[in-house]
C-alpha cells in the first residue's frame, strides 16, 4: 500500500513531467505540404508507423498491413479487416499502446472500429490545415522542438518554425559505401572523377549545411555492420576507380568506401563542432536483421579512435542496452538517446533508465525521440514516454533511492535540460534566424 506521502510525492512528479516541453531529439517528419496534401488520413495517423511490424508478425501478411495504411483507398472496412486479427494480438505492445494513445489523444477513439475511424474523419482534415503540424506538436504536445533526420543532405531553415524544426545531415547511404554520383553533382555541381574531387563534394555538402545542421546521422546498420576500421585513401581510390568504370563492388570494396565516408563525415563534425547520432540495435521491419550487425559493442574500435567527436547512441542499442551503458560509462564523449525505445519495449526501457540513473552521470541521456513521420504518431509517442518516465522516477522514490526533488532534477535534466546543452541549442536557433534573414533578403 502506498503511502499517502508517496501519493503526494508522485502526484506532484507527475504534474512536472507533464509540464515540461519536452525535447524530441530524434523524428522522420514530413514537410508541412506533404502533410496538408498527401495524408495521413485516420488509419495512417494511427498505424502507418512501427505498429506494422507487429502487425506482420502476428500474422497479417504484408499486403494487408500496405493496405491498411493506404490512404488512397476510401473503403476503410476492406483495409481494417485484413489486419483486424492481428491487432487483436499485438495491442499491448509498446507500439499498440501507442496506436492507442494516438487513437484517444488525437481523435477520442476508445476502441478501433470501422464506425470509430469514420466518425473521425473531419477532425483528422481539421488537423492538416497549414501551422497544423507546429501547433499540434508544441500547443498540444507540449514539445520544446524536434530534430528532423528526412533521410537528405540539406538542412535549411524551415519557415513553418524557425526555432523549433531542426534537421540532421543523413549519412547514412555514403557509411554504408553507397555512392550516387548523379545525386553528389545536382547537390554540389562537381563531378567525381577521383577520390580528391568526392572530398570537394562531401566538403560542398557541409559549407552549405553545417550552420544549420543540428547534427550529423546515419543508420548505416540497416546496410551493414557497426563495426569500423580505418581506411587509407589509396586504398579507397581504387575501390573508387572500380565504381567509376562501372565494375559492381563488393561487400569489402562498400566497407572500405563506407568507412572511408564515416572517417571523412567525423571530420566534418569536428570541424563544424557537430554531434554524430548512430542508429544502434533493433531494425525496423521484420525478417531480415542480422543481430551480430547492430551490436552498440562493435562501435568500440570507432569511439576510440575518435575521442574527441560527441557521439549520440540510439534506441538503447536493444535487445544489446547493457553493451550500450558500457560504453557510456567507459568514454566521455558518448550520450545515449532513448529515442523510440518506450515503443520498441517499455518495461526493458524503464529499466535501462533506472540503470542510468545508478550507473552515468546525469548529463550523458536525452530522453526522448518519437522517430515518426507524422505529427499525431510523435504526440502519442511523447505521451508514452511521459508515462514511463513517470512510472520510472515514481519507482525510485518508492524504493528509497531519490526524493522526490531529486527525482524532479532528474526529469528536468533527462527530458530537456541535457538537450539543450549539448546541441547548443540557443547559439543554433540564432545562427539559423541568422542563415534565414540573409536568404529573405536576397
Amino acid at each position: 500500500m502506498i503511502e499517502s506521502k508517496d501519493k503526494k510525492n508522485i502526484n506532484d512528479l507527475f504534474k512536472h513531467i507533464e509540464s515540461i516541453p519536452l525535447a524530441d531529439t530524434h523524428e522522420h517528419l514530413e514537410k508541412e505540404c506533404k502533410y496538408i496534401e498527401e495524408g495521413p488520413d485516420v488509419l495512417q495517423d494511427l498505424f502507418d508507423n512501427y505498429p506494422q511490424t507487429d502487425l506482420m508478425i502476428a500474422g497479417a501478411s504484408r499486403s494487408a498491413v500496405e493496405n491498411l495504411v493506404n490512404s488512397r483507398n476510401s473503403d476503410i472496412e476492406a483495409r481494417w479487416h485484413g489486419v483486424k486479427d492481428a491487432w487483436e494480438l499485438c495491442q499491448y505492445t509498446g507500439y499498440g499502446q501507442a496506436v492507442m494513445l494516438t487513437a484517444k489523444e488525437l481523435y477520442g477513439i476508445e476502441q478501433i472500429t470501422v464506425s470509430s475511424i469514420e466518425a473521425v474523419r473531419e477532425k483528422n482534415l481539421q488537423y492538416r490545415k497549414p501551422g497544423g503540424i507546429l501547433h499540434m506538436l508544441k500547443n498540444v504536445g507540449n514539445i520544446d522542438h524536434v530534430q528532423i533526420d528526412d533521410f537528405v543532405w540539406s538542412c535549411s531553415p524551415n519557415p513553418a518554425g524557425l526555432d523549433f524544426f531542426f534537421y540532421d545531415i543523413n549519412w547514412a547511404y555514403p557509411s554504408s559505401g553507397v555512392l550516387n554520383l548523379e545525386d553528389i553533382y545536382l547537390e554540389t555541381q562537381i563531378e567525381v572523377i577521383n577520390l580528391k574531387t568526392l572530398k570537394a563534394a562531401y566538403e560542398n555538402i557541409f559549407a552549405k549545411y553545417a550552420d544549420c545542421a543540428i547534427a550529423i546521422k546515419s543508420q548505416y546498420a540497416y546496410n551493414r555492420s557497426l563495426f569500423w576500421q580505418e581506411r587509407m585513401d589509396f586504398e579507397v581510390e581504387k575501390v573508387l576507380q572500380k565504381q567509376l568504370h562501372g565494375e559492381i563492388l563488393n561487400e569489402e570494396d562498400s566497407l572500405s568506401l563506407g568507412d572511408w565516408s564515416i572517417s571523412f563525415a567525423l571530420e566534418m563534425a569536428r570541424i563544424y563542432n557537430l554531434p554524430f547520432k548512430i542508429h544502434t540495435g533493433l531494425l525496423y521491419d521484420c525478417g531480415s536483421m542480422n543481430l551480430e550487425n547492430v551490436r552498440p559493442g562493435n562501435l568500440s574500435t570507432l569511439l576510440i579512435h575518435y575521442p574527441e567527436t560527441r557521439f549520440v547512441l540510439m534506441h538503447t542499442g536493444y535487445p544489446y542496452s547493457q553493451e550500450l551503458l558500457g560504453l557510456a560509462k567507459h568514454f566521455p564523449n558518448v550520450y545515449l538517446d532513448l529515442c523510440w525505445a518506450w515503443t520498441i519495449d517499455p518495461y526493458n526501457t524503464s529499466e535501462f533508465l533506472r540503470h542510468v540513473i545508478h550507473t552515468l552521470p546525469s548529463n550523458k541521456l536525452f530522453a526522448f525521440g518519437g522517430d515518426c513521420h507524422w505529427p499525431a504518431q510523435s504526440i502519442a509517442y511523447a505521451k508514452q514516454a511521459r508515462f514511463w518516465i513517470t512510472h520510472v522516477l515514481s519507482e525510485e522514490i518508492k524504493d528509497g533511492f531519490i526524493d522526490k526533488q531529486q527525482a524532479i532534477s532528474l526529469a528536468s535534466q533527462f527530458m530537456n535540460i541535457n538537450q539543450k546543452k549539448f546541441f547548443n541549442l540557443e547559439e543554433k536557433r540564432s545562427k539559423i534566424m541568422t542563415i534565414y534573414s540573409s536568404i529573405t533578403q536576397k
